[in-house]
């Protein structure tokens, strides 16, 4: 497709700026991709497909492998009243940490959902299908001790994530009407069931395009980040976002990047979550908190390019993103992908910064 110089997508500009996509569910394979060649300011439209001839020999794709957990689960206290209780981090032995809400359920825009019912610390409430303790509360945000039954340890854990898997769902928003099937949220490399929503940036990544990278000489990385929730349902909470995460990168895709940048490749990243992980690891190995929150102040050491999805002002990615591009870009990015119909949410289409 032919490339737009920013000249011709100054006329794409409205008079106010509105930003709004698209909401539409697109299928993994007829995502689109819009590209942004950062020292031109030149964009283009591309189908997804042709990624792997818009990178080069030596770059090196680092992916995000964390699977999405089933982490919206059904609640109740103990006096009866209904909730929702939303993982916000991985599930660790029998500790759960989230954000509930009130009464309803995806199909309710989560800002105007009402608030959950108060818990105390030592309440006992229902997750599921399993009794659980308040070990901490913080108005919407709870940490629970699960009691899966059973006195060995292990036979304990395994209860929980079947329990787990048997009646949680994975978080979803109200742009959709029907719900989201476990596997929809997935990425074709998912591994360890860290994330609590789905690092969606790799979701068009299908075998066949990974298949393509390699061909044409791009290196493939991975490392996993404990991707979090996008919403709260509460503006000051919200405004927090995003909150520290786990990571832990891998030796072989420290020694990769390290390998990528003496040879004078280019490191992309899928996803924000990578960025973080990077940015925050300074590309070594090991694990730890990525807490740092990149903006347009801030210049990454370590990644070079992004592939994402398409965030707009006021969104906590949308800021991440002025860190590789300013406003200007970022906004003729925009003004073209509404233009050309694209979708903005998880499951819609995507945006390469280079």
């Amino acid at each position: 497709m032919r490339a737009l110089a920013p000249r011709e997508l100054a006329r794409w500009w409205p008079a106010m700026w509105e930003p709004s996509l698209a909401a539409d569910e697109v299928s993994r394979q007829a995502v689109r991709l819009v590209a942004l060649e950062r020292r031109t300011g030149r964009v283009a439209l591309h189908a997804f497909s042709a990624l792997p001839g818009l990178l080069g020999a030596g770059d090196l794709v680092v992916v995000n492998d964390a699977a999405t957990l089933p982490a919206s689960l059904p609640g109740r206290t103990a006096a009866g009243l209904v909730f929702e209780l939303r993982l916000s981090g991985p599930v660790e032995g029998e500790h759960l940490v989230g954000v509930m809400f009130g009464a309803g359920d995806w199909r309710t825009r989560t800002e105007h959902r009402p608030p959950p019912p108060r818990v105390e610390v030592g309440e006992r409430v229902t997750v599921g299908p399993l009794s659980a303790t308040v070990t901490a509360a913080r108005g919407r945000l709870v940490e629970l001790e699960a009691e899966p039954g059973g006195a060995d340890p292990e036979a304990r854990r395994d209860a929980l994530w079947q329990a787990l898997y048997a009646s949680a769902a994975p978080v979803q928003y109200a742009h959709r009407a029907d719900a989201l099937p476990l596997w929809s949220v997935q990425t074709a490399y998912a591994a360890r069931p860290w994330a609590v929503e789905m690092p969606s940036a790799g979701r068009p990544l299908t075998w066949d395009i990974l298949l393509e990278l390699r061909r044409r000489g791009v290196g493939i990385a991975t490392l996993t980040h404990a991707a979090g929730l996008a919403s709260t349902g509460d503006a000051a909470l919200d405004e927090q976002l995003p909150w520290p995460e786990r990571f832990e990168v891998p030796p072989r895709t420290a020694a990769a990047i390290a390998a990528t940048r003496a040879a004078g490749g280019r490191v992309i990243a899928v996803g924000t979550t990578v960025v973080r992980a990077l940015e925050a690891s300074e590309g070594r190995a090991g694990a730890g908190v990525a807490s740092l929150v990149l903006g347009p102040d801030t210049r990454p050491r370590v990644v070079d390019g992004l592939l994402t999805g398409l965030h707009v002002p006021g969104e906590s990615h949308y800021e991440l993103l002025r860190a590789f591009a300013p406003a200007d870009q970022l906004e003729r990015v925009l003004s073209g992908a509404r233009l050309a119909g694209l979708s903005g949410h998880e499951l819609g289409d995507a945006c390469l910064i280079l």
